[in-house]
C-alpha cells in the first residue's frame, strides 16, 4: 500500500501540471471505493491547477472555487501518457486530460477514491487527521502526551492516523528498528528521551525515503514510472530470518493489528 513518502513522490512527480489548464476528467468506473460524485466532471472541465500537495495520504490538486482529493487505496498508482496515446490498460479508472498530456489513475483492488471539495479541511475524510510527521508539531512533547495514556502498544498508536498521520506499516517498523525501541512495547512505558529517538528515527527514515522515490515492493511506481529504491535500505521490513544488520540474529515476524511487523528482539526493546 503507498504510505507517505510513495504519495509525496507521486505528487513530485506530476507538479509540473500546476498551473496548467485541465481540460476535462474521464471517468470509466465510477464505483471506487466510495462512487465518485456525478457532478465532478462538469465542475472541473476547463480549470486552471493552481497547487497540487499532499495531506496525509491524499494527494489535493487545488482549482479556482474546487479541491479534487485524490487516495491510491492499497494498489493504485497513477501514470503519465501523451493525450495521442489511446492505449488503456485493465483497471484504468480516472482520466485527467490536458493540452498534450494525461494523467491516468489505474487501481486494481478499487480501494482508491476521488472526491470533490470546496473545502479541504472541513471534508470528513481529513478533519479528523493528525499531524503530519516531518512538521515541526510531531515532536517528542507531542508523542509523550499520546503515550502517557495510551492502552496501545508503540507501533499501533504510530499508525494510528487520527493521531499522526502517515506512518504506515513499512515505515514503523523501520523506524522503531533505528530507535531501537521494540514495537510491542506499550507506549506508556516510553519515556520523554525515548520519544525523542522515535520522532528523531521516523523523520530520518521517511526524509529519506522520499528522497529514494519511495518503496517498491510490489506494485508501486511513481506516475513518471520510475522505482522506489528505499527497499534497498530496508533494515527489518520483509526480512524474516535475515540477519540483523546490528547484531547479526535473525530478524522476527510476528502478526500485529492484522499486519506483519519485522523486529529484532534482541538490538529492540
Amino acid at each position: 500500500m503507498p504510505e507517505l513518502p510513495e504519495v509525496e513522490t507521486t505528487v513530485r512527480a506530476i507538479s509540473g501540471f500546476e498551473n496548467s489548464i485541465l481540460e476535462k476528467i474521464v471517468i470509466h468506473n465510477r464505483n471506487l471505493r466510495w462512487e465518485v460524485d456525478k457532478d465532478l466532471e462538469k465542475l472541473t472541465a476547463n480549470k486552471r491547477i493552481y497547487k497540487i500537495s499532499r495531506r496525509a495520504k491524499y494527494i489535493i490538486i487545488k482549482l479556482d472555487v474546487y479541491s479534487l482529493m485524490l487516495h491510491l487505496g492499497m494498489s493504485g498508482k497513477l501514470r503519465i501518457q501523451n493525450k495521442k496515446d489511446n492505449y488503456f490498460k485493465k483497471h484504468d479508472h480516472v482520466e485527467f486530460v490536458f493540452k498534450d498530456k494525461k494523467i491516468i489513475f489505474n487501481d486494481v483492488r478499487r480501494f482508491g477514491s476521488l472526491h470533490i471539495t470546496k473545502n479541504i479541511n472541513d471534508h470528513p475524510l481529513i478533519s479528523n487527521l493528525g499531524i503530519e510527521p516531518l512538521s515541526r508539531s510531531f515532536n517528542k512533547d507531542y508523542l509523550h502526551a499520546l503515550t502517557l495514556n495510551s492502552k496501545l502498544n508503540i507501533k499501533k498508536l504510530l499508525m494510528d492516523q487520527k493521531k499522526v498521520v502517515g506512518v504506515g506499516n513499512i515505515y514503523a517498523s523501520e523506524s522503531l528498528f533505528l530507535a531501537s525501541i521494540n514495537p510491542l512495547r506499550p507506549a506508556k512505558k516510553i519515556s520523554l528521551s525515548e520519544c525523542d529517538d522515535i520522532i528523531k528515527a521516523i523523520k530520518k527514515v521517511l526524509k529519506q525515503a522520499i528522497k529514494m522515490g519511495g518503496t517498491t515492493l510490489k506494485d508501486f511506481y511513481s506516475a513518471d514510472g520510475s522505482e522506489g529504491y528505499f527497499k534497498l535500505e530496508l533494515n527489518v521490513y520483509g526480512l524474516e530470518d535475515k540477519p540483523c544488520k546490528k547484531c547479526k540474529r535473525k530478524i522476527k515476524r510476528i502478526v500485529l493489528g492484522q499486519r506483519s511487523t519485522f523486529f529484532c528482539e534482541n538490538c529492540q526493546v
